[in-house]
């Protein structure tokens, strides 16, 4: 079930309020729990029932590797550890990564190896990653099991389950035990209000520009030469796509948690806006690059054993965090990308001279083209195609075909997203659910409870519904199967 999909808005999310609202107002807190648990599984398993199956299994199975961790002593932990690190990851190598390694296996030793397909879980990714996690605090000691019923909604919330944020224990466990005490309205309607702002960048920004991305990068995938103009056109489309994309589900994963009194942590921070490379990873899913500092980088080395091996664990961190994003080279040559990136921009901070630092302006717009050329290979579905448009955007394409018919107006579109990602704030900031940059902002660009606000939040829930129920088939989130 997505968020975008009549279904979720008309009928599953106004159920599980009003079921929610009178099960809170009796202030029973466990019933609350099992309700939300209950409500999370059943959003879970509409796209796919049988795989309610494999994410009981994965709850049930960390939720004993847990307490057999917190009660354990000595070598014991540090066992019972490994084998939930083994356990969670052979779950997730199984499901995503199992055709891949046979396949590039196979090729390598020139063998006829094969195996069937296998249906990607939804999900997966987020929610190994998120009690690996937990079972890393657990072993450290910083956390102590909670009941099953509060374990089972820590998994599978629903509003962060699909496509993060991937959240910690000390985040929303504590919250959990409060659910359903005294059940705001404001919050209710300051859930809607951010819920509605992403769900029209989903429908309309989002997904109004992924049609020059497709018809460029389908165009190139059939043979069809393109030129520079068209290539640029292609990629900045999908780069505007997948940012109104993320930041739609990021501000509608907030709202639907804040409309039930819950708070997730911040996951998308107008990225685009980055002064360099450093920045943009600080502001674009923090919650994955959180996790994979504190998983991976740390326990690496850090920066602390020298330069060279600072700039080793970072590209085998971005490595990896590409092919976290999926079983294809295309996700490993992005991951690869950022890291060669992030060395240089390190390299930079540490041996430039003072006086050749780059203005904000500068150093924005050249982090955007970096970020732009790199999420080329992340589209691409093969490296010929890749190859295509990188010579292409570098002046070696040809005008012999025409994937974009009216490019004036594609330019238009594109510059006028441009504005909106470099000028505007985010919804966090506006609606006053973080204050990254909203102590910046003038009184009137605050939400308030107020008829002009209320009408313009009106406005772009319609202009939203009225797309959404307008269109044949919805259309998927970008981050969808991760």
């Amino acid at each position: 079930m997505l968020f975008n999909s009549p279904l979720f808005v008309f009928v599953f999310l106004p159920l599980a309020l009003v079921v929610f609202f009178v099960v809170a107002l009796r202030g029973k807190n466990l019933h609350c729990v099992l309700f939300l648990g209950l409500a999370s599984l059943v959003f879970y398993g509409y796209w796919n029932p049988k795989y309610l199956v494999l994410i009981l299994a994965s709850i049930g199975g960390n939720f004993a590797l847990s307490q057999g961790i917190c009660r354990a002593q000595g070598g014991r932990r540090r066992m019972l550890l490994a084998l939930g690190v083994a356990f969670n990851l052979g779950l997730l190598g199984y499901f995503k990564y199992a055709l891949f390694f046979v396949e590039n296996a196979a090729l390598l030793l020139g063998r006829a190896w094969s195996i069937e397909a296998i249906v990607l879980p939804l999900a997966i990714s987020f929610f190994t990653f998120q009690q690996i996690a937990y079972l890393v605090d657990c072993w450290r000691g910083e956390t102590s099991p909670p009941a099953l019923a509060r374990y089972l909604l820590f998994v599978a919330f629903f509003p962060q389950l699909i496509a993060g944020p991937i959240v910690h224990h000390y985040e929303m466990l504590p919250q959990f035990e409060k659910l359903g005490e005294r059940p705001r309205l404001g919050n209710l309607v300051a859930g809607l209000t951010i819920f509605f702002a992403g769900l029209f960048k989903k429908v309309i920004l989002a997904d109004g520009v992924s049609g020059y991305a497709d018809a460029v990068f389908e165009a190139v995938a059939a043979g069809t030469a393109v030129g520079a103009l068209e290539a640029w056109i292609g990629s900045f489309a999908f780069g505007f796509q997948i940012y109104f994309d993320f930041s739609g589900y990021s501000d509608m994963a907030i709202g639907l948690a804040l409309m039930f009194g819950i708070r997730l942590p911040l996951n998308f921070a107008s990225p685009y806006k980055a002064t360099c490379i450093i920045d943009f990873w600080r502001r674009w899913h923090m919650t994955l690059s959180r996790f994979l500092r504190e998983h991976l980088y740390f326990p690496l080395g850090g920066n602390r054993a020298g330069w060279a091996n600072q700039m080793r664990n970072m590209m085998i961190v971005m490595l990896l965090g590409g092919l976290w994003h999926g079983a294809d080279w295309g996700f490993v040559l992005w991951g690869g990308l950022h890291g060669v990136y992030l060395a240089l921009n390190h390299g930079w901070r540490r041996w430039s001279p003072e006086g050749l630092r780059l203005r904000p302006t500068l150093g924005r717009g050249l982090t955007l083209i970096a970020v732009i050329f790199a999420w080329v290979p992340f589209r691409a579905e093969t490296w010929p195609e890749t190859q295509a448009l990188w010579l292409a955007m570098l002046g070696g394409g040809t005008q012999a075909g025409s994937a974009i018919n009216d490019q004036g107006l594609a330019l238009l579109l594109l510059a006028a997203l441009l504005a909106v990602v470099w000028t505007l704030p985010n919804t966090q900031d506006w609606s006053g659910f973080a204050e990254t940059e909203a102590k910046r902002l003038p009184r009137w660009a605050l939400w308030q409870k107020t008829a002009p606000w209320a009408a313009f939040n009106a406005g772009l829930a319609l202009a939203a519904l009225a797309v959404m129920v307008g269109r044949p088939e919805t259309q998927e989130f970008l981050y969808f199967q991760f």
